[in-house]
């Protein structure tokens, strides 16, 4: 179902100019860009130049944009979001999983979720309350604020990894979602795409990352992949040619 009004999918939310900002400036080969280059990359997928103005100006006041004369750079808190469009770095699975007990106890609400989320950002699923795993083909950082909360382990192969995979990540939901976005994608509506764009980049975000033992048949995660870096590669493109 579409957005009479956007000509959006129904569960793709339009981006507001404050997260197009973001999302180009993260996409640009520096995080710096002039009023000119942010204002032929915003107006190029349909927002008002008004409107870009006084998000930028907003963004500024906020501290998320730093202005000197008549460009604007991105805070490095920002500007740190951009490894979330890089493809995890991955090493090939031998069938160990890694497994992260969760022992610290009586925390208030904020800190557990807190732990969620960053538990689900290094791509670990919830096998039970506590007990977090995934297939041991990942290379990443792990914070080292974990290590008073967290205890980790590598454990042995299971009898039946596919089934375990099943059981930690909703994969057949995962791949229709992903599905759904790569034919939005495709919308003619410059606004409509560009949403579903950034849509695609936060899908991917919560993409497990499954070694090919373990993905479904026809895994849309590298098409996606594929589909949205081809997207970003025209906007860097676009702030180029009006340089």
């Amino acid at each position: 179902m579409k957005s009479a009004v956007t000509g959006l999918d129904a569960d793709i939310r339009p981006v507001s100019a404050r997260s197009a900002l973001i999302r180009i400036l993260i996409a640009a080969d520096s995080p710096t860009m002039t009023a000119r280059e942010i204002c032929a990359a915003t107006t190029a997928v349909g927002y008002p130049e008004a409107t870009v103005r006084v998000a930028v100006s907003r963004m500024v006041a906020a501290g998320d944009l730093l202005r000197e004369r008549r460009a604007y750079t991105l805070t490095p808190g920002l500007r740190a979001r951009r490894t979330e469009l890089a493809a995890p770095h991955t090493v090939t699975w031998n069938g160990d999983w890694e497994q992260v007990l969760v022992t610290a106890t009586g925390r208030p609400a904020a800190d557990r979720a807190a732990l969620r989320t960053t538990l689900l950002s290094l791509r670990l699923a919830e096998l039970r309350e506590g007990v977090w795993m995934r297939p041991a083909n990942l290379v990443r950082a792990w914070p080292s604020g974990l290590d008073d909360t967290t205890y980790r382990l590598r454990t042995h192969p299971v009898d039946d990894a596919v089934a375990l995979t099943r059981r930690l990540w909703p994969l057949d939901e995962w791949s229709a979602r992903a599905r759904t976005l790569l034919d939005a994608i495709d919308n003619p509506d410059t606004t409509a795409k560009f949403a579903a764009v950034c849509a695609g980049l936060d899908h991917l975000t919560t993409d497990p990352v499954l070694p090919a033992e373990l993905r479904p048949t026809e895994w849309p995660t590298d098409l996606l992949r594929t589909t949205t870096a081809a997207y970003l590669t025209w906007f860097r493109e676009l702030g180029q040619q009006v340089r």
